[in-house]
């Protein structure tokens, strides 16, 4: 359908903190892209977007998108640059941003953990450490006493299976460990933070709302009627996002996990945040694209539909509300994006599933962890030599999405209809590493 209405769903953006702000803040990723060769373009998130310097400037930008919701991260390392040593100064400056957005009519919900570890935490063998998730409490305590008053809704913990698998099998995120027992003990020790946290931030705030930012997506056997492709996509499914989703969402620590001492089956999410992109092809356990498929620019498949599939597996296993905390697509040109926000929204208003929330990533260019400032996901254009901001026309697309809670006719005849999405052609793509952009 080209018209459709937004019941029940309202609209954000999304961001994290290291990947807009800026600055140089003793973060694991600070660190990890000083040395050659990690990054693709050789970029840093010292510069990024300097956002940090620039929040009036950003504000009104989310203003002109109409937007009723923003996702925003903090950077640990600011806040606590030293173990048990918090910065005043950092904790104000987010409580200027958190009151500037209240003030713009802007609800936020506030990531405590995506992806960014100090170095004093990293050096310390983070999630790895048992101890790591008492630190965390630290952390987590700290900030829900401090901007309790204007924040409401947490995610406790962006993707835990794309940091854990990217940082500890995969080695290509800091600290670079290839090891698949490392894994499983980053993830148990991962759900036990967010249990932890989740207990901890309603003993605080009875009233939070709290969740886990999931990253799912789609497996499918590359030939359907193969028994080592199924298995494949059975087995990646598994490992990837269930085992650690269960344990999360329920306290249920299922093989290869270990149910840590002191955590008990029960309820712990308020809502569940999806952060969704694509679908994976699967014919041994790697990630790979099917064939004569529309890809954005980093070659991932645009599969829309998934969104659905994910959330209904997701809601079925665990009822709950549902935030669609990341869905957007690299595309430095903007020829396809207004087609894909178009598609995914199209498929929510189509479904009967509590989705109560779609933040779009990202409200602006920013820096793509291995991808550096070579990926574009905003809805925002950023000049990082100039800083200049503009809205693309995917943004001002979004922006009367937001105020017509819905699409005409004609603002599809306007922004969508003459998109086209580029297409994989070649016959048979190789594997590639899961991966994301938030």
């Amino acid at each position: 359908m080209h018209a459709f209405t937004l019941k029940n769903c309202e609209l954000g953006v999304a961001t994290a903190a290291t990947q807009i702000e800026g600055g140089h803040a003793r973060t694991n990723w600070h660190r990890w892209a000083e040395e050659p060769g990690r990054i693709k373009d050789g970029s840093s998130p010292a510069r990024a977007c300097d956002h940090w310097n620039r929040v009036p400037e950003d504000v009104a930008l989310l203003t002109d998108l109409n937007v009723q919701h923003y996702r925003m991260g903090l950077e640990w390392a600011r806040v606590e640059p030293s173990p048990g040593e918090f910065d005043s100064a950092a904790i104000d400056h987010y409580r200027d941003e958190l009151g500037r957005l209240i003030d713009a009519g802007i609800k936020p919900l506030v990531t405590l953990h995506h992806f960014n570890n100090p170095t004093w935490f990293e050096d310390a063998a983070g999630f790895l450490n048992p101890d790591g998730t008492k630190v965390f409490q630290q952390y987590t305590q700290r900030m829900v006493s401090a901007l309790g008053d204007l924040v409401n809704e947490w995610i406790t913990i962006n993707e835990p299976n794309i940091y854990a698998t990217h940082a500890y099998y995969f080695g290509v995120w800091p600290p670079g460990i290839r090891s698949l027992k490392t894994l499983t003990h980053v993830y148990t020790n991962l759900a036990a933070a967010h249990i932890d946290a989740y207990r901890l931030i309603h003993e605080l705030q009875p009233d939070a709302r709290v969740g886990v930012a999931q990253h799912l997506r789609v497996f499918r056997p590359r030939i359907a009627w193969h028994p080592g492709h199924w298995a494949s996509a059975q087995t990646m499914e598994w490992l990837f996002q269930r085992v650690i989703t269960k344990a999360m969402c329920k306290g249920r620590f299922l093989a290869p996990l270990s149910q840590p001492a002191g955590i008990r089956p029960g309820i712990y999410y308020d809502f569940h945040g999806i952060n969704y992109y694509s679908r994976s092809t699967v014919s041994r356990l790697d990630d790979g694209v099917g064939a004569d498929v529309p890809i954005n620019d980093l070659g991932w498949e645009i599969y829309p539909q998934g969104l659905i599939e994910v959330a209904n597996w997701l809601h079925e296993a665990h009822p709950g509300p549902l935030y669609v905390t990341e869905n957007g697509t690299a595309n430095s040109d903007d020829g396809f994006r207004s087609r894909f926000i178009h598609e995914h929204l199209a498929e929510i208003a189509a479904s009967d599933l509590p989705i109560e929330r779609y933040y779009h990533w990202s409200f602006m260019d920013n820096w793509e962890w291995l991808e550096g400032e070579s990926a574009r996901f905003g809805l925002i254009r950023v000049n990082y030599e100039t800083q200049e901001r503009t809205m693309r026309d995917s943004g001002r697309f979004f922006s009367e999405i937001a105020a017509q809670r819905g699409v005409t006719e004609e603002m599809y005849q306007r922004y969508v209809a003459h998109q086209i999405y580029s297409r994989n052609t070649p016959p048979n793509p190789g594997p590639s590493r899961i991966t994301t952009p938030g």
